[in-house]
């Protein structure tokens, strides 16, 4: 049987980007596969067995995430975690995860086709997060690493603070809404939409 190939949710409007006039830079990842974990954080046999697998312990506090050469580890819950792993290493580890944690109290779910992620790069980024939602971006604790669920333009999403200056943000929507969150970012991140929240701001006239 061939190998399918993969759909991307966004593939047909990847090349209207060269004539926008954003404030940021946007762009589907295409790169990274993703897997849903569950299991209990107390359960020491469960940890020590997914910890096996990806070479680094599942992160424990809230909102916080771990990175381990192409893995990234991103906390959801206390019983959840969502891992994205290099696509030409996805099956392997999907397939090492699972067998792993066959005797454990585990579930271990590809979800690589479930969500679409919209990386955000650049000084506005935090200003056009602010537009869409009620979680203060500016807040030090948001920092790289970070995780935060949240309301997003009015659709579930899952925010991951990935590097600073500039600003790289990863967001995650299921990939029903990915067209419709892409079109709300094409128009709050266009540059004449712009506040000006993070710029050098004039002294007021005395």
């Amino acid at each position: 049987m061939p190998d399918l190939d993969r759909n991307l949710a966004l593939s047909h409007r990847h090349q209207e980007m060269e004539n926008q006039a954003l404030g940021i830079e946007m762009s589907e990842r295409d790169d990274v596969g993703m897997i849903d974990l569950r299991g209990k954080a107390d359960d020491k046999a469960f940890m020590k067995n997914a910890a096996t697998v990806l070479g680094v312990e599942l992160p424990t506090d809230p909102r916080t995430s771990i990175k381990k050469g192409g893995i990234d580890i991103l906390w959801l819950s206390i019983d959840q975690w969502l891992i994205t792993t290099p696509l030409k290493s996805h099956d392997k580890t999907l397939s090492a995860l699972t067998k792993k944690l066959t005797k454990n109290h585990a579930l271990v779910c590809d979800m690589s086709d479930a969500r679409s992620i919209i990386r955000l790069s650049g000084d506005r980024v935090r200003e056009v997060l602010i537009k869409g939602c009620s979680f203060d971006a500016t807040q030090p604790d948001f920092k790289p690493g970070t995780v935060r669920r949240l309301l997003f333009a009015e659709v579930a999403a899952l925010a991951h603070f990935v590097d600073s200056n500039p600003d790289v943000i990863d967001l995650y929507v299921f990939r029903s809404y990915a067209n419709y969150v892409w079109e709300w970012l094409l128009q709050t991140a266009h540059e004449d939409a712009g506040v000006g929240l993070f710029q050098v701001q004039d002294a007021p006239v005395v």
